[in-house]
Protein backbone atom coordinates (compact mmCIF):
# COMPACT_ATOMS: atom_id res chain seq x y z
CA UNK A 1 0.00 0.00 0.00
CA UNK A 2 1.36 3.42 -0.95
CA UNK A 3 0.78 6.84 0.54
CA UNK A 4 -1.63 7.61 -2.31
CA UNK A 5 -3.60 4.44 -1.48
CA UNK A 6 -3.81 5.47 2.18
CA UNK A 7 -5.02 8.95 1.22
CA UNK A 8 -7.65 7.47 -1.11
CA UNK A 9 -8.96 5.04 1.55
CA UNK A 10 -9.16 7.70 4.27
CA UNK A 11 -10.82 10.13 1.87
CA UNK A 12 -13.40 7.51 0.91
CA UNK A 13 -14.11 6.41 4.51
CA UNK A 14 -14.45 9.94 5.91
CA UNK A 15 -15.98 11.62 2.87
CA UNK A 16 -13.22 14.25 2.81
CA UNK A 17 -11.42 15.83 -0.11
CA UNK A 18 -8.25 13.99 -1.12
CA UNK A 19 -6.30 17.24 -0.92
CA UNK A 20 -7.25 17.75 2.73
CA UNK A 21 -6.40 14.15 3.61
CA UNK A 22 -3.11 14.42 1.72
CA UNK A 23 -2.17 17.52 3.73
CA UNK A 24 -3.08 15.76 6.99
CA UNK A 25 -1.04 12.65 6.17
CA UNK A 26 1.94 14.76 5.05
CA UNK A 27 1.75 16.85 8.25
CA UNK A 28 1.56 13.72 10.42
CA UNK A 29 4.62 12.22 8.74
CA UNK A 30 6.53 15.50 9.02
CA UNK A 31 5.73 15.75 12.75
CA UNK A 32 6.93 12.18 13.36
CA UNK A 33 10.13 12.93 11.44
CA UNK A 34 10.69 16.24 13.28
CA UNK A 35 10.15 14.60 16.68
CA UNK A 36 12.60 11.80 15.93
CA UNK A 37 15.18 14.25 14.60
CA UNK A 38 14.83 16.18 17.88
CA UNK A 39 15.51 12.96 19.82
CA UNK A 40 11.91 12.38 20.95
CA UNK A 41 10.10 9.07 20.46
CA UNK A 42 6.48 9.07 19.19
CA UNK A 43 4.00 6.77 20.94
CA UNK A 44 0.64 5.87 19.35
CA UNK A 45 -1.40 3.61 21.66
CA UNK A 46 -2.77 0.53 19.97
CA UNK A 47 -0.62 1.13 16.89
CA UNK A 48 3.04 1.32 17.89
CA UNK A 49 5.99 3.56 18.58
CA UNK A 50 8.40 5.37 16.33
CA UNK A 51 11.64 5.17 18.30
CA UNK A 52 15.32 5.95 17.98
CA UNK A 53 17.59 2.91 18.17
CA UNK A 54 21.28 3.24 18.90
CA UNK A 55 23.59 0.99 16.96
CA UNK A 56 26.89 0.18 18.69
CA UNK A 57 30.25 0.69 17.02
CA UNK A 58 31.32 -2.35 15.05
CA UNK A 59 33.97 -3.63 12.71
CA UNK A 60 33.09 -4.17 9.06
CA UNK A 61 34.88 -5.34 5.95
CA UNK A 62 35.51 -3.58 2.67
CA UNK A 63 35.44 -6.62 0.42
CA UNK A 64 36.78 -4.89 -2.70
CA UNK A 65 39.94 -3.66 -0.90
CA UNK A 66 40.06 -6.56 1.59
CA UNK A 67 40.42 -4.17 4.53
CA UNK A 68 38.79 -3.79 7.91
CA UNK A 69 36.81 -0.62 8.60
CA UNK A 70 35.35 0.75 11.79
CA UNK A 71 31.65 1.65 11.62
CA UNK A 72 30.95 4.28 14.29
CA UNK A 73 28.03 4.12 16.72
CA UNK A 74 24.95 5.83 15.27
CA UNK A 75 21.22 6.30 15.77
CA UNK A 76 18.53 5.06 13.39
CA UNK A 77 14.75 5.51 13.33
CA UNK A 78 12.71 2.37 13.96
CA UNK A 79 9.09 1.31 14.38
CA UNK A 80 7.96 -1.00 17.18
CA UNK A 81 4.38 -2.24 16.68
CA UNK A 82 1.99 -2.46 19.64
CA UNK A 83 1.13 -5.92 20.99
CA UNK A 84 -2.47 -5.56 19.75
CA UNK A 85 -1.16 -4.73 16.28
CA UNK A 86 1.21 -7.72 16.25
CA UNK A 87 -1.52 -10.10 17.44
CA UNK A 88 -3.90 -8.82 14.75
CA UNK A 89 -1.36 -9.49 12.03
CA UNK A 90 -0.51 -12.93 13.46
CA UNK A 91 -4.14 -14.04 13.51
CA UNK A 92 -5.38 -12.40 10.29
CA UNK A 93 -2.52 -12.71 7.79
CA UNK A 94 -1.87 -16.08 6.22
CA UNK A 95 1.73 -17.27 6.23
CA UNK A 96 3.11 -17.38 2.69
Amino acid sequence: MTKADIVAKISEKLGMEKGDVQATVETFMEEVKTSLEAGDNVYLRGFGSFIIKTRAEKTGRNISKNTTIKIPAHNIPAFKPAKVFVEGVKTNVEVK
